[in-house]
């Protein structure tokens, strides 16, 4: 699903609710997440799962192409793990 069939979806479930006003919400939602991730923070959303960082020390890489030694910076990058019940939920019989 994309961000604009996520905004669809959302302006079709709440009749009330125009397709700006949902674009806004679902905008609003991923800066707030992005936001608190930047802060070093994580992000619960209960039944769902959790956004965090991770870290990644530096390491040799290699270049897929040419096979060179390419040095790669330490670096956070976004984690996500799905809560149980999501779990749960996609491994339904």
């Amino acid at each position: 699903m994309t961000k604009s069939e996520l905004i669809n979806e959302l302006g079709k479930k709440v009749g009330t609710l125009t397709k700006r006003d949902a674009e806004r919400g679902v905008n609003i939602i991923f800066s707030k997440i992005s936001g608190a991730l930047e802060a070093g923070g994580r992000v619960e959303l209960r039944g769902f799962g959790m956004f965090s960082l991770r870290y990644r020390a530096q390491r040799v890489g290699r270049n897929p192409r040419t096979g060179e030694r390419v040095d790669v910076v330490d670096k956070y990058v976004p984690y996500f793990k799905a809560a149980k019940a999501l779990r749960d939920k996609l491994n339904e019989a």
